[in-house]
């Protein structure tokens, strides 16, 4: 059978841009905050020490009205200095490198794909915002092309994030358009067939009006892995009007399109007599069909509309309306089947289970997805308006803001294979340890519906950060939030949808924290808060009508007591802080006959130190770095019921899974004269727990990474940067699916090497 080159053909599927080339470049948009203010970008072109915009004053969203360091919450701010130096492109790669505690899971359907986050213990996949509003679609955010930071703010905080907002959550700032003409462009070269070009040209057109429009077009293989390689293309133009008055306007496009083959994993068996990679297994090797056009396909667009009005020096009005859509396809081949490597089956937890089925040395991939397809379409439309002002009463100043907040989300999906009815043991076996799949039957696309969801969402919210004076200050916020879902799934065997499994819920969020200032250039405070996580809290569908819809929102809090300080004249920020975050209820299944409905009894808790540090030592000598420690436990997770009459709660106790205990990461940067410097940087994630109920419990072994980064300025229009990523070579495991019985996990890459050429005019 010939090979496909296309799964296009395998699938017919449709995706066009939301605007068509010549909408978009008359759009020529992207959100822009306060287009009357300097831009970031700016005043790093006024400032003479390279590597000054390590250290961030200030959150992009206008909910946060008090500087970082008089903020009474754990928050990450990556620039873009950093994001450079580092040549970071991805979100995975940004805050694997950058914010300890943070692991990635195996992507939703177990296959990787998708950003499926775990911060501090707890799932944060559904908190992840663009410019302060919902990013909707579990999809991976592969390029940051046209981001200027990522904000990632720590703990329970459901009154800034919204319902959901558990572990905390992750916002991506949109870069925008500038009061000043300039050209950007980028060439890269490096192993693996690394070619990446970029274009950032941003103009003044007139005294009122300026655009700006990023290009970027990529291409890569992976470093020590066969088979798998990344392709994608994105635009994003933007234009402002009313540039510098009073009145403002802002339309912003942006649209991205990837074209992947990522990895599925590679045996990952932890067993009495394995723990870990499989001997004799190497972490290039690829176990799909490589004739089935196995991949991801993804088209991403947004569409907004900033409009922001000053009514005078003190009070301003910003309305925010967006459009968003996401198309991701995949289909994938699971590892999942019957293994023979050295005589044995390497999963079999017993002498008995560890004979061989298939002869030595195979694969066979007789279970599980095999061919499997998800065809999904996100869309959601939103609106977030906020009034924002300050005033005093008496001798106290207020720095108040009041907003309504709505949003639609709908969510489709299909699946099915392109296998057919091809029986699971007449499958075409492959080698275990030099897999070369081949599939020499028929191609036989089935796709059929599964599920749709819809979610709405509604919100009102005051913050105020209120000064006493200047030493005390007491900063607050209250949301009331009112939501509703529905989803359903298809029936395949009737050929009929099921009923709507519906859920609604009114949730009150808050967060109050106490600031001391012992000096103008620090602060110590006490800060506690909660998130609320009502029964459907996804579109994608998170209830079902015998168990779970009916059920009361979930709750966790978070109490933080921490400090902040600036030091070395406000070029080196300084941040400690202690916490507990807990889920203070969580559902869990009932285990009484008489009582269908799961119960709110499950408890968890994390208790934790972070500290960072960020910005200048010297003139020369630049840093990054913030270090986590995590202490989790699992209170209880099962019924009160189950607890009373069996006794028995296997996981109270012990650790929450995919959580390591320490991590830490490190960037730093010296110069060297006018036109050299040098960058390192290190990342360590410790061991965490892969299962936390049945015994034996496994542990994913810790890890550190190191890259490198040399950069030379050959003159003001060009400079040379050359970056050298997993400097060692280092053999790691990312996304480990931690199901005993069909355990794998993705290699991280092998060392990389780029060589990027920055033009500016």
């Amino acid at each position: 059978m010939s090979y496909i080159k296309s799964r296009k053909h395998v699938v017919p599927r449709s995706g066009k841009p939301l605007l068509g080339a010549a909408a978009a470049a008359l759009s020529l948009s992207a959100a822009l905050a306060h287009a009357h203010e300097v831009s970031d970008s700016e005043k790093l072109d006024r400032v003479t020490v390279l590597g000054s915009r390590l250290k961030t004053d200030n959150m992009s969203s206008p909910k946060y009205t008090a500087p970082l360091r008089d903020t009474p919450q754990t928050i990450t701010v990556i620039p873009a200095e950093v994001l450079e130096q580092q040549n970071s492109l991805s979100l995975q790669e940004v805050l694997t490198s950058n914010v300890p505690g943070i692991t990635f899971q195996a992507g939703e359907g177990g296959g990787g794909y998708g950003d499926n986050i775990m911060l501090r213990g707890y799932n944060a996949s559904e908190n992840i915002t663009l410019d302060g509003a919902r990013d909707a679609g579990q999809y991976t955010r592969s390029d940051f092309f046209n981001i200027e930071n990522l904000e990632v703010t720590s703990g329970a905080n459901s009154v800034h994030g919204g319902s959901n907002n558990v572990a905390g959550s992750i916002n991506l700032s949109s870069k925008r358009p500038q009061g000043r003409d300039f050209v950007r462009l980028g060439l890269g070269l490096g192993t693996d067939s690394y070619y990446r070009g970029t274009v950032d040209v941003n103009s003044r057109a007139s005294d009122a009006v300026a655009w700006r429009l990023n290009v970027m077009a990529h291409n890569n293989n992976v470093a020590e892995r066969d088979v798998e390689r990344f392709r994608r293309f994105g635009i994003a133009p933007s234009i402002s009007f009313g540039m510098d008055g009073p009145t403002r306007l802002t339309l912003a496009y942006f649209y991205q399109q990837d074209d992947n083959i990522p990895q599925y994993g590679v045996p990952y068996a932890n067993t009495p007599y394995n723990n870990g990679p499989i001997a004799g297994i190497r972490r290039n090797n690829y176990y799909g069909y490589r004739n089935t056009g196995n991949g991801e396909e993804l088209r991403n667009q947004r569409l907004s509309v900033l409009v922001e009005h000053d009514f005078n020096e003190n009070s301003r009005l910003r309305n925010y309306t967006y459009y968003g859509q996401t198309e991701r396809w995949t289909q994938v081949d699971s590892i999942r089947g019957s293994w023979c490597v050295n005589g044995v089956n390497p999963y079999g937890m017993t002498l008995a289970t560890r004979t061989c089925s298939v002869p030595d040395n195979t694969f066979l991939p007789n279970s599980g997805p095999h061919g499997y397809i998800r065809d999904e379409n996100n869309q959601i439309i939103g609106n977030q308006t906020d009034f924002i002002t300050r005033f005093a009463t008496g001798s106290m100043q207020h720095d108040l803001v009041v907003g309504l907040s709505l949003s639609q989300e709908d969510f489709k999906r299909r699946t099915g294979s392109v296998l057919g009815s091809v029986a699971a043991n007449d499958r075409n076996p492959m080698s275990a340890s030099n897999p070369n799949g081949i599939w020499t039957h028929a191609i036989t696309p089935v796709i059929n519906p599964a599920n749709q969801g819809q979610l709405k969402n509604a919100a009102l919210y005051v913050f105020d950060n209120l000064r006493f004076n200047e030493q005390w200050a007491l900063n607050g916020g209250l949301r009331y939030e009112r939501v509703a879902g529905e989803s359903r799934s298809y029936d395949t065997a009737n050929n009929a949808w099921r009923d709507w499994a519906k859920n609604s819920d009114s949730l009150i969020s808050y967060r109050l924290g106490l600031v001391f200032k012992p000096v103008e250039n620090g602060s110590i405070y006490l800060a506690y808060g909660n998130s609320r996580t009502p029964s459907m809290s996804s579109v994608r569908g998170s209830c079902n009508q015998t168990s779970s819809c009916n059920v009361d929102p979930e709750t966790a809090i978070n109490i933080e007591l921490g400090s902040k300080w600036d030091v070395l004249d406000g070029r080196l920020g300084l941040s400690a802080a202690l916490f507990r975050n807990e889920r203070s209820n969580y559902k869990v299944a009932s285990g009484d006959p008489n009582e269908p409905e799961q119960q709110l009894d499950g408890k968890a808790r994390v208790d934790g130190l972070a500290l960072g540090v960020a910005g200048q030592i010297t003139r020369e000598w630049g840093v990054f770095a913030n270090y986590t420690y995590l202490k989790s436990k699992v209170i209880q997770s099962v019924s009160d019921h189950v607890r009373a009459t069996t006794g028995i709660d296997a996981q109270a106790g012990n650790p929450l899974t995919q959580t390591p205990k320490h991590a830490a990461n490190l960037w730093t940067t010296y110069r060297f004269g006018d036109n050299w410097v040098l960058g390192y940087g290190a990342s360590y994630s410790g061991r965490y727990y892969l299962n936390n109920a049945a015994a034996p419990l496994y542990t994913a072994p810790g890890y550190t990474v190191h890259n490198a980064m040399l950069g030379w300025k050959l003159n003001d229009a060009l400079d040379l940067q050359l970056n050298v990523k997993n400097l060692a070579n280092k053999e790691y495991y990312t996304r480990i699916r931690g199901h005993a019985a069909s355990r794998y996990a993705v290699p991280g890459t092998g060392r990389t090497i780029t060589l990027s050429a920055n033009f500016k005019f």
